[in-house]
């Protein structure tokens, strides 16, 4: 007859424990949830991090608004004051001075249509013959502007302006110099050429010789 083997024994100090059953156990204790952790100290001598500081603002500056204005009004030019310029000469060689700045003028450039001569006394030759022909002859010439012009100082009001002037005292009534003058500086745009006495001239009003 077969030997059937024993089971082995193993006692229950050997064993250990044994386990309770599954319905008899009891539920673990749950663990507790940890907290967040404090912040590290920062380390003695080892500043943190630096934010930037925030930028500055800056003011704006007054900016001044222009005012409105009304429309533009425009200024008138100063009348420009021409140059003079003083040939001495007596009222005998007064004319005969003028023909000769007339002559200086021409060689210089001049256009012979820029210049105007008045006289205080005797008209000159020129304009004498061409009066012999009417007045309405006489001023036409003036008007075409193709030649010096001489008029007398008397009907002088009638010539336009011209950028040069030459005055012959030579002459005529004791305030015909002062006419001359006052007028040759109103029609003179550039360049007023008085012949004359010297003392005479420089003692007229506004003459400035």
């Amino acid at each position: 007859m077969p030997l059937i083997p024993e089971e082995p024994q193993i006692h229950e100090s050997a064993q250990g424990p044994r386990a309770t059953p599954a319905s008899g156990r009891t539920a673990p204790t749950p663990r507790p949830v940890p907290g967040p952790r404090p912040a590290a100290p920062s380390r003695p001598g080892r500043p943190g991090p630096l934010r930037p500081a925030p930028p500055m603002q800056r003011t704006p500056r007054d900016v001044a608004k222009p005012e409105p204005s009304g429309p533009a009004v425009p200024v008138p030019a100063a009348p420009a004051t021409p140059q003079l310029q003083l040939i001495p000469a007596s009222a005998e060689g007064a004319l005969d001075a003028a023909e000769e700045a007339v002559d200086l003028l021409l060689d210089s450039g001049r256009v012979p249509g820029e210049v105007l001569v008045l006289t205080t006394g005797d008209p000159h030759p020129w304009a004498a013959h061409e009066l012999s022909f009417g007045e309405a002859s006489y001023w036409a010439q003036h008007d075409a502007r193709d030649d010096v012009f001489y008029t007398d100082v008397t009907i002088a009001g009638r010539a336009g302006s011209r950028p040069v002037v030459v005055v012959a005292v030579n002459g005529g009534p004791a305030d015909a110099a002062v006419s001359a003058l006052s007028l040759a500086q109103a029609k003179a745009g550039a360049l007023l050429i008085v012949c004359g006495d010297s003392q005479q001239i420089n003692a007229l009003p506004g003459a400035g010789a």
